[in-house]
Parts: C-alpha cells; structure tokens; sequence
C-alpha cells in the first residue's frame, strides 16, 4: 500500500469568463503568447483553465493571427 496524500485540487477558471470577454482578438498577439508554449503550440484546456467556448475561440484566433505572422508557426 502507498502511502500517499491525495490533496484536493483547486479547479481552474476561465479568465476569459472572469473578465467578461466576448470576442478574443487575433490582433493581440501579447495575449496570445500566453496560451502558446515554448515550441508555438496551443496549450490544452487542462493547463491553461480555459473554458470550451474560449478554448475553441482561442484556437481560431491563434490560427488567423499565424496565417497573417503575428504569431509564429513553430519557435526555434
């Protein structure tokens, strides 16, 4: 038997829900960035907190503002 401590996570919020986003803008790469990691891709729901709706709005707005190179397809 193991003897480990199961602690009860806190579960993530949306910071687009918390901020009462309605549109997430392709123009603001800044804001982006932060759902990107190191290699330029998007980072899953479960590490960034983000609702389904954002989520997906997230993913369509990264991939506008790659097709226009404000943000990178793959880092170096």
């Amino acid at each position: 038997m193991s003897h480990r401590r199961h602690r009860k996570q806190r579960r993530k919020v949306c910071s687009f829900c918390v901020d009462g986003v309605k549109v997430i803008d392709y123009k603001q790469a800044d804001l982006l960035q932060r759902y990107m990691n190191e290699f330029g891709r998007i980072r899953p729901r479960r590490q960034t907190g983000t609702c389904a709706k954002h989520q997906r709005a997230l993913a369509q707005a990264v991939k506008r503002a790659r097709h226009i190179a404000l943000v990178p397809f793959v880092k170096e």
